[in-house]
């Protein structure tokens, strides 16, 4: 069933360009079809054919670098299909497909894109509150457009000859979710005989944005020094692999609960975080969800890979961990200088539940 058709007409009139969805979710050994008709009003073409591509693009952001010449696209996939004249794409039909056509009336040639497991998913990289024009990161993008030749760079395609639209590739989580991460440290202090032991755990494997996440602490304190306070960090890892591999860690979340475990102590808790990006609006370069237009998007999602397929992924991949940090601070005179810190690290996976069908 078809909800609502997305349309683009090219400036001469010539191309309409029809979707049923702009949302296509990657269920990590498949990615859903991209489905479409092309309306195609033959008069005036010349010598010139009409093609439909798909393209996954890593964007800077900076258009008008794109006037000295330098691109600020990098194109990580592209498909060129030709439609007109027919030169023999004949795509298995499909609801989606009749119910576009039905649209397009006789002028309409269905089309078929397969995208392939090893892309990125849709990314957005936060802009800085001065940053303009389109923000950078991965989209993919349907495009039609009149030309001779499919990508002859010496051939220049007049805008009035194009219409596009902007597609999401998305993973939700998966069903068969596993238990949460444990992570421990036992860890001794100078002038101390006694170590302070540190647990830190969640109960689930995957969290959904926007949902408070537990994390149970336990503490076992045989020193004479004091737990001060426990700070817990969320840090998202941004790695951009494209010509070289560069990672970006930013924190999304940082929050101090003021729990004092004293000498020869005990202590457990549950405490409760919920990083959003409502409290992170102002750090520019922060991975998002890929988003269509103005509408509000989240914290990027956890990218899930196939195993195996780290290497061959190219784009942006996005991870979290959370770490758990005591400040421990020593007795006695000289107690302000031999503080110190226990932490343990966890993984954490961050995503969308699947809507219900």
């Amino acid at each position: 069933m078809v909800d609502k058709v997305f349309k683009k007409t090219s400036g001469n009139g010539q191309l309409t360009l029809y979707l049923g969805k702009r949302d296509y979710v990657d269920h990590i050994d498949s990615v859903e079809p991209v489905e479409g008709v092309l309306k195609i009003d033959p008069a005036d073409l010349g010598d010139r054919k009409v093609w439909i591509q798909l393209a996954c693009a890593f964007r800077y952001g900076r258009e008008d670098l794109d006037v000295i010449g330098l691109s600020f696209r990098k194109d990580i996939w592209i498909q060129h299909i030709q439609l007109y004249p027919d030169a023999g794409h004949k795509p298995t039909l499909t609801e989606m497909h009749d119910t576009l056509l039905k649209k397009a009336g006789e002028q309409g040639h269905p089309f078929t894109f397969n995208i392939p497991t090893n892309l990125p998913c849709s990314v957005t990289l936060q802009p800085g509150p001065d940053d303009k024009g389109k923000a950078c990161g991965v989209d993919f993008e349907v495009k039609a457009y009149l030309a001779q030749s499919a990508d002859d760079p010496d051939e220049k395609v007049d805008k009035k000859d194009t219409c596009r639209l902007v597609i999401r590739k998305i993973q939700f989580a998966p069903d068969n979710t596993g238990s949460g991460q444990k992570a421990e440290l036992c860890k001794s202090f100078m002038m101390s005989d006694k170590p302070v032991f540190l647990e830190a755990s969640l109960d689930k494997e995957i969290y959904y944005h926007g949902d408070p996440i537990p994390v149970t602490v336990k503490i076992k304190n045989e020193t004479t020094k004091v737990v001060k306070k426990i700070k817990v960090t969320v840090d998202q890892t941004t790695d951009v692999v494209l010509y070289s591999a560069d990672k970006y860690t930013k924190s999304v979340l940082c929050e101090e609960f003021g729990e004092t475990v004293e000498g020869n102590a005990t202590f457990e808790k549950t405490l409760p975080i919920t990083p959003l990006l409502s409290n992170n609006k102002e750090k520019r370069g922060l991975a998002l969800d890929g988003r269509l237009k103005d509408e509000d998007t989240n914290l990027a999602s956890t990218t899930i890979i196939r195993g195996g397929m780290d290497k061959e992924v190219l784009g942006i991949l996005v991870s979290y961990k959370i770490k758990v940090n005591l400040m421990v601070s020593g007795g006695g005179l000289l107690g302000g200088l031999t503080a110190s810190d226990v932490t343990v690290e966890l993984p954490l996976t961050l995503m969308h539940p699947k809507p219900k069908d």
